[in-house]
């Protein structure tokens, strides 16, 4: 019987409509038997079996249309034990229909017990048919129970219909090889409850649950409501050693079922919830819809997020632009992949290179421009500043001035919050790009052009290339340690998604001339990203993975900001996105310091070059001890640091 049941042949739909019609028959005849307590032989009189012959008929009729015998009997849900109901309720009204049209005037029909019998009946059957699928569905899984060696011990999160629907997916995988204990749910009204017989607990009872219970794993939902209970619940598991399970949203399953060796562990990025960027996406499907767009740094963690949401925006051409060959020739793979586009050109330059940069303006003549190619880690700017100047001032001013030479309508550039108050080379470049572009603007409301110059400032982004989360990753994939600079060090975070979020909309929004900030929330102390990564892993911090400082590196600062103090802020439209009223300088100044700059640069002359940016950034000080010791005199009248030239404000 166990293998008859535990295998997963599914058996001819005919026999289960045999056996339904055996319950029928059986019911039918039961109901006839309370009615005629004491008088059998009306039970098995001839007029009666002809009844029965009858009311089969009906009931394979309306079994059959209704496709009651199709149902797989272990996979049985609520609505199939509903329509059975139906048709229970339809076969007996279709069969008092029938006699009373048809046979009361050939047979003899006592209307006292007939109507009592066809109501008992109704019960009988229905009751059975139902009792037979719920009996069949819980046999089966009482036997596989049997079958599984458990592993694993898990909890799901939430005790609603999505919770229910990852129980029962996990029900129905093939691979069994845990037990779910139960649910996790902070409703008062849900706590105690049962769910297909297994209990909702709060989340004060997960450090008894696995101490009594052994419980490994808690599974989530990715598109849960309850944001607030859901991270209450990740906490306490990950100070139990509870790893965390996310699972997609409902609809991206495939065939209705789950395997939990599919499922992905929860990211450090689900931990750091805040309420969703919602954009006006109409407005930037419109404003992008059939321009030819150019993306510089395409190849890259932003600029790549910049093309697969530009393609859904139907541009007329789009120009993918980088200097790193297997990173492009991997993005054109995705996008023949996964868009079919035809649209995209990749053009492989250096954005130092001006001459190829007019070529490909010259080719494709492009009306926007998101302008993500820069160099932008820290230590290594520290130890190669020329680059910097190169890449983020040249590169930027190379791009910037074939904006204007082939009237692009818009060039919005992405800076960085490491611009503000920089400490660092990489920092102050990015400053000085800014400036430039901000200078331009005003110098083309002067000559009338209309380009417009937009910069977007935000913090760190996760899951970018060389950022701190794939490093502590690997560092815990390693066995640790795991090593922090400083344990006071904090720094902004958003997913790469909201940031291009956000420079799509600055590339609506803008007038030109304006730097967007977003409302980035309250700062992440990285040593407690590094601790809730590890307890993510399902090991414990500083007993099984050490945690290391080595120490702020050169041009590192603990706290990032992204406004100077200087600077005010604007609101827009948007609450979650702000501009910044910035300081701006005079566009024959700003001309005439970076090109001092860029000679300075060709000497390859550090000390020489961090001097002069300190120049054209006075709010630049450096942490880098090769670099502190400069001092900055004013050598002539109209230096940034005299107070005789005056900023003005955009």
């Amino acid at each position: 019987m166990k293998k008859i049941l535990f295998c997963e042949k599914v058996y001819s739909r005919w026999l289960i409509l045999l056996i339904d019609q055996l319950i029928v028959t059986i019911s039918l005849a039961a109901s006839l038997l309370v009615i005629q307590k004491e008088d059998l032989n009306e039970v098995f009189s001839n007029s009666f079996l002809l009844y029965v012959g009858i009311y089969n008929l009906i009931t394979i009729g309306v079994f059959v249309s209704m496709r009651i015998h199709t149902g797989i009997i272990r996979y049985s849900s609520v609505d199939d034990i509903f329509r059975v109901f139906k048709a229970v309720l339809l076969a007996s009204l279709v069969f008092e229909a029938v006699t009373y049209l048809f046979l009361s005037a050939y047979f003899e029909f006592n209307n006292k017990w007939f109507i009592p019998m066809l109501i008992i009946n109704f019960f009988i059957s229905a009751s059975m048919l139902i009792a037979l699928r719920i009996g069949v569905k819980q046999l089966f899984h009482y036997l596989k129970d049997l079958e599984v060696v458990a592993n694993e011990v898990l909890l799901i999160y939430g005790a609603d219909r999505a919770s229910l629907l990852i129980k029962q997916g996990l029900d129905s995988s093939s691979e069994r090889n845990f037990v779910i204990l139960g649910f996790i749910d902070d409703n008062p009204d849900r706590r105690n409850k049962h769910i297909e017989q297994k209990r909702v607990y709060g989340s004060d009872a997960i450090q008894d649950l696995k101490n009594k219970y052994g419980v490994e794993k808690m599974i989530v939902a990715e598109d849960c409501l309850d944001i607030d209970g859901r991270k209450a619940a990740i906490e306490r598991c990950m100070e139990c050693g509870i790893r965390i399970i996310s699972v997609p949203a409902s609809n991206h399953w495939l065939k209705g079922k789950l395997k939990l060796s599919q499922l992905p562990d929860l990211r450090i990025e689900d931990l750091l919830q805040r309420d969703p960027i919602n954009m006006e996406g109409e407005n930037i499907k419109s404003e992008l819809k059939g321009k030819r767009i150019l993306i510089t740094g395409a190849a890259g963690s932003i600029g790549s997020e910049i093309v697969r949401q530009v393609l859904k925006c139907n541009p007329q051409l789009l120009i993918l632009c980088d200097q790193a060959e297997t990173p492009l020739h991997e993005m054109q793979l995705e996008i023949e992949d996964t868009f079919k586009s035809n649209v995209c050109e990749l053009f492989i330059v250096n954005i130092q290179n001006y001459g190829r940069l007019k070529n490909l303006f010259e080719t494709y003549r492009p009306e926007i421009i998101f302008h993500a190619a820069a160099l932008k880690h820290v230590p290594m700017m520290e130890h190669n500043p020329s680059e910097a100047i190169l890449t983020n001032v040249m590169g930027t001013k190379n791009l910037a001035d074939l904006a204007i030479d082939y009237d692009v309508e818009k060039f919005i550039m992405i800076s960085t919050d490491k611009a503000v108050k920089p400490t660092n080379v990489m920092g102050a470049s990015k400053r000085i790009a800014e400036i430039y572009i901000q200078s331009l603007q005003n110098y083309q409301n002067d000559v009338v052009h209309r380009t417009r110059f937009i910069t977007t400032r935000f913090g760190n982004v996760l899951g970018s290339n060389g950022s701190v989360v794939p490093r502590f990753r690997s560092q815990i994939e390693a066995g640790g340690p795991v090593t922090v600079t400083d344990p006071n060090i904090t720094r902004y975070f958003m997913t790469i998604p909201e940031a291009v979020q956000l420079v799509l909309e600055a590339s609506v929004m803008g007038k030109g001339g304006e730097i967007f900030i977003f409302d980035m929330g309250e700062p992440i102390k990285i040593l407690n990203l590094a601790i809730n990564m590890i307890k993510l892993a399902g090991f414990v911090p500083y007993t099984d993975i050490k945690i290391c400082f080595t120490g702020l590196r050169p041009g590192e600062k603990l706290y990032e900001e992204l406004l100077n103090k200087t600077e005010k802020v604007l609101p827009t439209y948007h609450e979650k996105i702000k501009i910044s009223n910035v300081i701006y300088y005079p566009y024959d100044y700003v001309q005439r310091k970076i090109e001092e700059l860029l000679t300075l640069n060709r000497l390859n002359d550090d000390q020489k070059v961090v001097r002069k940016m300190k120049e054209i950034v006075p709010e630049y000080v450096s942490t880098n001890v090769n670099y502190q010791s400069i001092e900055v005199v004013n050598v002539e009248t109209g230096d940034l640091m005299d107070v005789s030239v005056e900023p003005g404000v955009s």
